[in-house]
């Protein structure tokens, strides 16, 4: 199979490296230099410099060879969620692609099959996403993913490009419940980070992530998703790996916060995306749009924003109403 990946962050490389030893993989990478160096030292240095890439992963910054190879490939988008757009855009007419980003956008506050719906109906879409640090990936670490899609066919691609001894996929006809986990759980991996931060507790930890699958689970069942996604990889899998786990750039930023630390500074400081920094209002004005209360999330984005301390977020929190659990 041929395989092109357009983004050479650190989850599009993990991933054209685990499928390169199987099939023909090209790696597209934005920046020329980056491409080059890549190509020459077999390392990401930038976003992967742990691992060294199979030689026979080919890597370019050639947009026309890109564009030559789409046609003919299984295009996965490796870019955050604000380069999905201009990713799609480009693709030629019935292309088969997956994309890897998980959030909101900014501005529109779609996910990544709305984009693709309204920009590119013709297109055979579908989301490739679960509890995944590009790192374990990349060392051939087990892992598990799901490819989600209504296209049957595409999620059978997807599992036939990517499954392996060390990389279970599995597939799912429910893209909109694996979309919305992967955007949430990066909001709640801050939260929790800000309570561990502030040396909250196992207790607290635990009270965040379980109310955290619940704010998940709400907006998810009024956007259209299947309750039992979020019992799945890419709903409770994720966010539990994500809020807990020492790779976690969202869950950084939130110990990062409650250290005192400017979000500037933190930003600049993990030289990474930490997609829930950049989602956090967005999932904020599209739960509000859609009539579900997530105080969780509405905390975040007052600390975020500045408008709240993490002390004063988490007594937000935990002035509110008693209620029953739901």
């Amino acid at each position: 199979m041929r395989i092109l990946v357009l983004g050479a962050g650190a989850w599009g490389t993990a991933l054209a490296a685990a499928a390169a030893p199987r099939h023909e993989v090209l790696l597209w990478a934005r920046d020329a230099d980056q491409a080059a160096a890549m190509q020459a030292s077999r390392v990401n240095q930038r976003y992967l410099s742990e691992v060294v890439l199979p030689p026979a992963l080919q890597i370019t910054a050639d947009v026309a060879l890109a564009q030559a190879a789409a046609p003919h490939s299984l295009v996965v988008v490796g870019t955050p969620m604000s380069g999905l757009r201009t990713s799609l855009a480009g693709l030629p007419t019935g292309a088969q692609v997956l994309w890897l980003c998980k959030g909101f956008e900014a501005g529109t506050g779609a996910l990544g099959h709305e984009i693709a719906r309204q920009l590119r109906p013709d297109l055979r879409a579908g989301v490739l996403s679960g509890p995944s640090f590009a790192l374990e990936v990349a060392r051939g670490q087990p892992t598990a993913l799901v490819a989600a899609s209504t296209d049957e066919a595409l999620c059978a691609q997807a599992v036939a490009a990517f499954h392996s001894d060390s990389l279970r996929v599995y597939t799912s006809a429910d893209p909109v419940g694996v979309e919305v986990g992967g955007a949430v759980k990066n909001v709640m991996a801050i939260a929790t980070g800000i309570a561990d931060g502030l040396g909250l507790g196992l207790n607290a930890r635990a009270a965040l992530i379980t109310r955290g699958l619940a704010e998940m689970t709400r907006l998810g069942l009024a956007l259209g998703a299947k309750a039992e996604t979020f019992m799945g990889l890419s709903g409770l899998g994720d966010l539990v790996l994500t809020a807990t786990g020492d790779l976690s750039r969202n869950r950084k930023v939130g110990l990062l916060l409650a250290g005192g630390q400017r979000l500037p500074d933190i930003l600049a400081q993990l030289g990474h995306v930490a997609e829930g920094v950049y989602t956090a209002a967005t999932l904020q004005a599209r739960a509000r749009s859609a009539g579900v209360e997530m105080p969780i999330t509405d905390a975040v984005v007052a600390v975020l924003q500045g408008d709240l301390t993490p002390a004063q977020a988490l007594r937000q929190l935990m002035a509110r109403e008693a209620r029953a659990e739901v």
